[in-house]
């Protein structure tokens, strides 16, 4: 089958350099212009104090134009002292001015230079800083998960992997629109700006380092490309992808997805569900949406339930996963739990419940 597009896109990828940048969430987010004119007024501020106590002992200071010092003298002093430039006209006289010159001028000049070195030794470092971040993030970034596009499905996955225990520092958003990523670096997500499709955009955001990449992209032959791509990357990781349409679905695990979700065909299948049985479909929502009311997760077989059959746990068990089968819990195969074994289950959700790491990723046969 071919997809709509596909040529397009490909020939897009091949004669295009997509740039792309690292985007780190940021611990305080404030506008620049906002810390400019905070370090004005501050600047300001101590001139305004300088020039009042220059004009406060305004008689300790000699003018060599007219031997007196008024307030536009004193505030011409001021900048003249302030900026180092120091022209040498106006000089305090008495003892009383320089004794102020010395412990009250001079520590508001070192204050007044602070202000303005500081704001350009911080233009001039923040590249710096920010490849050290993105360095220091990348030799610590392990086992992440990668969700390749934001939108309402990508946003909506990230939550209920978070809602699981999943930290935000473990979760890397790529999209190609900058505005998407903004959002999500808001939130507390890094993020990658680029196209998926391409190898060096993933490679930025660690795929062949990451555990679990959910690819929510808004075309299947999107879909399929990043697909490709990330599993070439990484043969290990545990891939999901969403569709629209269902007869993508085969080409998406032909190219390499575990599990492939038809975003179309799900919302039809509620749909359905809800008008047959408007409870039903409530609880098939409750279901899905991690981290209140019922939620349905994988865990391992604990010791004590060795030897027992699905239905004397105490968890509510709806499938028992052995090796590479996903077995109901009234399969006659399933028989007596064993150790190896894993359970799906359904639980009442509570703020301190998490779902158990996968020991390896699970692909269906």
């Amino acid at each position: 089958m071919k997809l709509p597009g596909h040529d397009a896109i490909a020939r897009q990828a091949d004669e295009h350099l997509v740039t792309h940048k690292v985007k780190l969430p940021r611990k305080v987010v404030e506008h620049p212009f906002r810390q400019v004119a905070k370090r004005v007024l501050m600047a300001l501020l101590v001139l305004a104090a300088t020039a009042l106590i220059v004009y406060a002992d305004h008689d300790g200071y000699a003018d060599n134009s007219d031997g007196s010092v008024d307030f536009l003298d004193a505030w011409y002093y001021a900048t003249v002292t302030l900026s180092t430039t120091g022209y040498g006209d106006i000089t305090p006289v008495s003892d009383a001015a320089r004794l102020t010159n010395i412990f009250v001028i001079t520590p508001l000049r070192v204050l007044f230079l602070i202000i303005l070195v500081g704001t350009t030794l911080e233009v001039l470092t923040e590249r710096t800083r920010e490849e050290w971040r993105l360095n220091r993030w990348r030799s610590t970034l392990r086992d992440h998960t990668v969700v390749v596009g934001f939108g309402t499905k990508g946003r909506s996955a990230i939550q209920t992997v978070c809602a699981t225990g999943l930290k935000k520092e473990q979760v890397v958003v790529v999209d190609p629109s900058g505005k998407a990523v903004e959002a999500a670096t808001a939130e507390g997500y890094a993020g990658v700006i680029g196209d998926a499709t391409r190898s060096e955009v993933l490679k930025r955001a660690e795929v062949h380092r990451a555990r679990k990449i959910i690819i929510a992209t808004q075309r299947d032959d999107t879909a399929v490309l990043v697909t490709l791509t990330a599993r070439q990357l990484n043969k290990a990781a545990k891939i999901v992808a969403a569709v629209r349409e269902e007869e993508n679905a085969p080409l998406l695990k032909q190219s390499g997805a575990d599990a492939v979700i038809t975003s179309a065909s799900a919302a039809g299948r509620l749909l359905g569900l809800s008008v047959l049985s408007p409870a039903a479909g409530m609880v098939m929502e409750d279901l899905i949406q991690q981290g209140s009311g019922l939620d349905i997760i994988e865990r391992p077989v604990i010791k004590a339930e060795v030897g027992r059959k699905p239905r004397e746990t105490d968890d509510l068990v709806v499938s028992v996963l052995r090796g590479h089968r996903v077995l109901g819990y009234d399969d006659p195969a399933v028989g007596t739990l064993e150790l190896t074994d894993r359970l799906i289950t359904i639980v009442r959700a509570t703020p301190g419940i998490q779902v158990a790491p996968d020991a390896r990723p699970l692909r269906q046969d």
